[in-house]
Formats: C-alpha cells, structure tokens, sequence
C-alpha cells in the first residue's frame, strides 16, 4: 500500500554517525507513508568509532570497522547523496553539497560526529593526522603500520582517547616486529579524568606497551619527523595523530543555529533552535542535559531520535531523551585486555576485552544481515508463463531492464527501410544521420528506468548514455530534450525533482556541447529519465560496418555495471564498489570519441553488453573478432559478484541473442553479456595506432584497454582465457 501513496515530505540526514545508522535500520523497518528519505555522508560506508583502537592494534580488518550505508539505504528505502555538506539553510531550508543541485527538506537532522584537526598549529595541516574523522585516519594508519621501517609516533592529547590509541599503535607495531617509539604528549595531565585507581591501571598499561607519557608539554610545532615542543624539546614522529578533545565541523557556525562551543545545541527532543532541524551524537549540544562526547549517548539517542522525526513529519506529539549520569566505560589496553570503569570503580583483564568484543561485534552485526528484496506475490492461480517471466529475482533498472537484442532485433527486421533521400540509417547503428542543408545531422534516443534513487544521479547517468550513440558515430553533441516519468509525488516535490533532474542533466549536455531545448514529462509508477539527442557530423559518420582485419579492439571503460547493480537492488554489493560504478557510469565519453575519431568502426557498449555489441559490429562488417578475456577490463567487485551467482536479469537474453561467442567460460566470460548502463566506446582502429591511442584515453582518465583484434571470417566471437 506504501508505493501507491504519493510521497509529500522530504526527510534528510546530514551524516552517517552510529544515531543516524540506528535511525535507518529502523526506519527499513517501520518507514512513515508518505514520506521520502536521504542520508548524505562523504563517503559510502562510515565507521564506528567502538571497533577503532581493536583495528589499529591490528585485532580487526578495515571491512570490520564500516557500517555500509549504501546496503543500509537500501534497505531502508533511502537514496545516497556521497558528499560533504558545506552549507545549510534553514530560511530556504536547503542543504548545499558541491558538485550537485541544492537539496531541499522538510526536515533534517545532523549527525556529523566531530574532528581533532588542529588547524592552529603549526605543520600540524601538513604533516599530522587527526584521529577524527575515523575514515581518513584508519586508512592513513594501515598503510604506515603496513610500510614503516622505524616506526616513530606521537600522540597528541592524553585523555582516554589518545591512550586508547598509544596503546594500540604501540602493540600492532610489535607484534610486526617493529619496536617503535611511542610518545604520548598532554599539555596537562594524562587521563586526569579518571580517579587513583583507574588512572594508575591505565598508566601501568601504557608503560606496558612501551608509551612514554610527556604530560605538562605544549606542542609548539609539527615536522616532517618530529613534535617540537614549547621548551624547545624534540620528539622524532614520523607519523603524529591528534586526539585532543572534540572540534565541531566548521561550516556548523554558517547555519544561524544555536551553538555552544560550536556544537549544536537541542532540546530534549533533540530539536535544534529551528523546529525543523535536528541534531544527534557528537556534533550536538544536549542543552538540557550536558554530556561528554560518548558513543553510549549516541546510541541510545537513536529511538528517540527516530519517534521525534517521524512525529515532526506526521505532526503527532514528541518524546524526550533523559541521558543516564554515568555510563559504562570500557577502554582497550594494546592487547586483547581491557579497562572497564563506572560509578569509580575499575576492572581490568581479557575477560572485559572478550565482553567489549561481543559488544561491538553485536552492534555491528545490526548492519550485515538485512531482508532481502523479493519479488512480488503472485496470485495462486495465474496465467500460463506469469512465474516464469517474474524469475527469480527483482527486475534490474538501467539497460538491466531493457527488452533483450534477439526480440528487439527481430521486430525492426520487419520495418521498412527509410525511404526518404535525407534519413540515411545503418543496419545495427542506433543513431541515424539526417542529411539537413549540406549538413550531417546524427539523431538518438534513450531512456533508463530508475536504478538509483537519487534523481541527480540518475540524470547524469541517463544523459551520458543517451549521448553514447551520438559519441559512437563521431558526432558533435548538438542539442537534446528531455523526457521524465516520476512517480507519485506531491506537486511540492515534483518540482525538487525535476529542478534536480534538469539542472543536472544541464551540466552534462552543456559539458558535452549541446543544449537541451526542452522535454515532456508524467507520472507512472516509477521514475524514468530519457533524451533523445542530436549531433553534427563534420566529416562521414563512424558507423558499424568499416572493421577491418588486423584492426585492434579498444574499451574505454570498465565492465561490470549490470551485475553490480543487480546485486545493489538485492542488497548485496559492497557500498564502495557500488559508488565506484556510479562514478564511471557518470564519464562521459566526449574526449574519447574526439581521440578515436580516427576508428574505421565504433559502437558504444550498453544494454547488450560487450558481446552483443561486439557482435553487431563483426555483422556490419562481415568479420570476426578474437577477444582476450583477461585484457577486458572490469569494475571493482564486478567478478566476485559473477562468481557468487550474480546476474542482470537481462543476462540470459544477452547471452541467446549474441550469436556465435566460442569459450566465454566462467564468471568472467558471463560478463562479457553483463548489460552495461553508460558505457563505453567499442572502437576498431589501426593496429599500428592502437597503443598510443589507449595511452592518450589513460592520460586523459579512461580506464581504457586493448581487448583484441577483428580478424577475417565469418561474424565469430572467439574468446581466448
């Protein structure tokens, strides 16, 4: 009943952070009718903070610590925005992203964590990394723990988080045979917030690792290899994190919120200064019950934080959030032992390290398993062939969800060839060329049913594949219009989409050199983008039909797009390889058309996949073609999603409808049919040119390989492993 409802109020969450993760599960679980959700972070996974001093002392891998909030979205029925907020408007109530249209809200709430940059001292900016954000620093340190020979650090900040840290660098570098100096540096005291006992437990665990603690020591300098200090003292550090205290985002002081100290400041329902504004975990103020930056406060902000949003966008009546006074601490030695401490009472032992493993492990077990996706029920009694056209698996969006090459084929064999003087269409091509005034004019339409449910992306994606057939035939991109289908949106809403779909898709037609001059739009079931481009030829078009044998085979880009996401839709793609082929399915392929304008014959490779298209161009040509399988570029995580079992659903039609392909075999073979959404140019040039044409797309930022060679004969695929 969900979908049928028109959606009429946009929620958006500002950061990924454990609050705003727990807000997803649940909202995956019980969504509000009605209502359209969108998380926004810098990148596709966030990591949890709990499992930090476990990775840098070597106990957990990087995967470990990330919570994948593109499954998680997925799951919740969100859509990704990847990027960082700079600004936010509560008057226009809009968030600022760069590199995309502004994001309007109904309601937003912030989860930002915060960072431990120090931007006023010295060297620091160059030379120093701040131990938050956590992703940018977990990365810093698994390569200097991997590569260092003399490991020297410093540690900038003696509360429980810096010692946390000391301890962990101090036993990974160890335990890899790499005694290293390890300095943790305090203007005051270390861990003064903690009473005699616990304090003295953490001190003697700390020179058990081999930390030398530097307390009443300002740090006047960062170098390149030392921590210079205020009495003119050197530490030698050739890799200094800073852990002290807390530091609210910047751009948080541009909003017109109240603050204090920089962090946003809420009320017992979490609300910030402006009603439709929230705010939760590190980067916000409990203004009626000040805490200390603490995960345990985050967490348990999560279901108040949930009801209260869902209450602000339906109007029914909110709940507080009472913080306990004292919580549980527990904080990891080096080793696989630990410290816990409450009410002024402190334990250690590796029996509390095996209790704050399962703790963490729990909490992060929350974001690994989640329904997946199904298939509508069907009827007990239906029509022959309903089960088996549903399939077994949610239908793909893209050219996933295309009609395949053999049907598609087989009806324009029965249209009349055009009979006009100035249509010129050529068997295979997708685009026609219409011979206006002298001028050669290239035509083309395409459209993608939703695969994403970011509007902005899905424009970018629909536009440069519509431009594919106009790049294909060497063609100046001239003009377009639009053609959008949206699904049932208040009028309010309409006009956030579309504002995002045609500013969006502006920027890549002007990029490109054309202009779009207008459009059509509905509403049906779900959203669709299309354009139908145009493109001016200067010189003869590069069609289908000039392969030559002895011609080498380019690819501009990568494989894989189908099959990843398919396994997007059934929640089971790494969030990071999920990004990666947005990404390459956003290239465009301007500059690679101009660099291969020279090809004897060229075809982009979409909905058909590699073969299919690769089989088009051998017919018009009336060759073969040998392929190197292992030369054929592909996308991260694209194989081992094949060789789990992973498929387009238009896969079996591509792999009927490709014709004669010999020894495709395995995974990698399959995706040579994997349908391909925006991507790249097929182009058969001269042998002799061909190396220095696919360095020429390399350094202009193609992922581009030769695949191998058309050869005399009839129209054959052979494949050699």
């Amino acid at each position: 009943m969900q979908s049928q409802l028109p959606l009429t109020r946009d929620l958006v969450l500002i950061g990924g952070g454990h609050t705003h993760a727990l807000v997803l599960r649940m909202w995956g679980m019980n969504p509000l009718p009605g209502a359209r959700l969108t998380v926004i972070n810098p990148g596709p996974t966030a990591p949890y903070s709990g499992m930090l001093p476990g990775f840098v002392a070597g106990h957990y891998g990087r995967d470990d610590l990330d919570i994948d909030l593109v499954k998680l979205a997925r799951f919740a029925g969100a859509r990704v925005v990847l990027g960082a907020v700079s600004a936010l408007d509560p008057v226009a109530r809009t968030i600022t992203v760069p590199g995309r249209p502004p994001i309007d809200y109904d309601v937003a709430s912030i989860d930002i964590g915060i960072t431990s940059d120090m931007p006023a001292l010295p060297g620091f900016a160059a030379h120093g990394t701040p131990a938050k954000p956590l992703g940018p620093f977990a990365a810093r340190w698994e390569d200097y723990r991997e590569t260092a020979t003399d490991p020297q650090v410093a540690v900038i900040g003696g509360g429980v988080a810096g010692a946390e840290l000391a301890m962990a660098m101090a036993h990974a570098l160890r335990t890899r045979g790499k005694p290293a100096q390890v300095s943790l540096i305090d203007r005051g005291i270390v861990l003064e917030e903690f009473n005699l006992t616990a304090r003295r437990m953490l001190l003697q665990s700390l020179a058990e690792q081999g930390v030398e603690v530097v307390e009443n020591a300002g740090v006047a300098e960062v170098t390149a290899n030392a921590v210079v200090l205020d009495d003119g003292r050197r530490l030698q550090a050739t890799f200094v994190t800073g852990a002290a205290g807390a530091v609210p985002q910047g751009w948080l002081a541009e909003t017109g919120l109240v603050l204090h100290e920089g962090f946003v400041a809420v009320d017992e329902t979490l609300r910030s200064s402006d009603p439709a504004v929230f705010a939760a975990g590190d980067c916000a103020h409990l203004a009626h019950a000040p805490r200390p930056k603490a995960g345990v406060f985050a967490v348990r902000e999560a279901p108040v934080l949930f009801d209260n949003l869902r209450a602000a966008l339906s109007g029914d009546a909110m709940r507080p959030y009472r913080p306990q006074r004292d919580y549980l601490k527990l904080i990891s030695l080096g080793e696989q032992r630990a410290l816990a401490e409450k009410l002024g009472t402190a334990r250690q032992g590796r029996l509390l390290w095996r209790w704050k493993d399962r703790i963490d492990r729990t909490f992060m077990a929350k974001f690994h398993d989640f329904p997946v996706m199904g298939l509508p029920d069907v009827p007990l009694t239906v029509a022959q062939g309903v089960r088996e056209a549903l399939g077994d698996a949610p239908l793909c969006g893209g050219c996933g969800a295309k009609v395949g090459r053999g049907a598609l084929r087989e009806v324009l064999a029965d249209l009349p060839m055009a009979s006009r003087d100035d249509v010129q269409a050529v068997a295979g091509d997708d685009a026609a060329v219409l011979l206006t005034g002298g001028a050669r004019q290239v035509i083309s339409t395409d459209h993608l049913r939703a695969f994403t449910a970011d509007p902005v992306v899905l424009a970018r994606v629909a536009a440069v594949h519509a431009l594919g057939d106009v790049w294909a035939m060497g063609a100046k991109p001239q003009a377009a219009t639009a053609s959008v289908i949206l699904p049932r949106l208040s009028p309010e809403l309409q006009r956030r989409t579309l504002a995002e779909i045609m500013q969006a898709a502006t920027e890549v037609m002007e990029a490109a050199g054309a202009a779009i001059v207008g459009g059509h739009s509905s509403t049906g079931d779900e959203a669709t983008v299309g354009f139908t481009v145009t493109g001016l030829c200067d010189g003869a078009p590069i069609t289908l039909q000039g392969a030559r044998p002895g011609d080498a085979l380019i690819l501009t880009k990568p494989l894989g797009s189908g099959v990843i996401m398919a396994a997007e839709m059934r929640g089971v793609a790494p969030g990071a390889d999920v990004a990666t082929a947005l990404g390459l399915m956003q290239q465009g392929q301007g500059a690679a058309a101009q660099l291969l304008a020279g090809a004897h014959a060229m075809t982009d490779v979409t909905g058909f996949g590699l073969a299919g298209h690769l089989a088009g161009l051998c017919e018009a040509s009336g060759v073969a073609a040998d392929l190197d399988l292992h030369a054929v570029p592909l996308m991260p995580g694209a194989l081992a999603l094949a060789e789990a079992g992973v498929r387009s659903t238009l896969f079996a039609e591509n792999r009927a409808g490709a014709g004669a392909v010999l020894g495709a075999a395995g995974a990698r073979g399959d995706l040579l049919f994997d349908p391909q959404t925006a991507g790249g140019l097929l182009a058969a040039v001269q042998s002799e040119d061909a190396e220095a044409l696919v360095a020429n797309l390399v350094a202009a930022g193609y992922d581009a390989a030769i695949i191998g060679r058309i050869v005399a004969g009839d129209p054959v695929i052979t494949v050699r492993a």
